[in-house]
């Protein structure tokens, strides 16, 4: 299915979700709504906002292929010498902090536990492991990463297991295993 393209139209129900088309791809303005808690509905996954926001835009988010055959999701990240980050880590050598490229792994799992309809709030619970081969520093041109879905568990929580990888102009710099991401509804609200 070609990218941007809808997927399937999904139902609003009693966990407060809106109505929401799935599509295989999303522009900057839509992670903004994200963002601002109006793509999933309130109190249903959502990004932050920028400067924490680490990616530009959602390339491809499927639920079926991937490593596992069982999801996978895409994004993309433009860096420029601007970027905040290398401002301040650190000054005479600029480059951008590991823990950035990892957050932008679990916001992309997050992200896909909210498109598949799972309803609550997201937060990273933690990682197997991570291996940096590379550093992002500012005349690095794209980040890329990519998630590849293990396992999603619905119980009370969502609980989504995924890899993901990130490339600085397609080479691999970031490899994760067993990243853990959680939806959870407030039980006050």
């Amino acid at each position: 299915m070609p990218a941007g393209t809808p997927a399937s139209p999904r139902e609003a129900g009693s966990n407060g979700r809106k109505s929401v088309t799935k599509k295989n791809a999303y522009s900057y303005d839509e992670l903004i709504t994200c963002a601002k808690g109006d793509l999933f509905g309130s109190g249903n996954a959502q990004l932050p906002m920028p400067p924490m926001l680490m990616m530009d835009r959602i390339t491809a988010i499927h639920e079926d292929g991937g490593a596992f055959g069982k999801g996978y999701a895409e994004a993309e990240m433009d860096i420029n010498p601007d970027l905040w980050f290398f401002k301040c880590h650190f000054e005479g050598d600029p480059v951008m902090p590991g823990c950035l490229g990892l957050d932008a792994l679990w916001q992309l799992t997050g992200f896909y536990l909210g498109w598949t309809g799972a309803p609550g709030r997201g937060r990273a619970l933690g990682v197997g492991s991570v291996k940096f081969t590379e550093q992002v520093q500012p005349d690095a041109k794209l980040l890329q990463f990519r998630i590849d879905i293990r396992r999603i568990m619905s119980r009370q929580i969502t609980l989504g297991i995924a890899n993901g990888t990130m490339l600085i102009d397609g080479k691999t710099a970031y490899e994760t295993e067993d990243m853990r991401v959680t939806l959870f509804s407030d039980p006050e609200g």
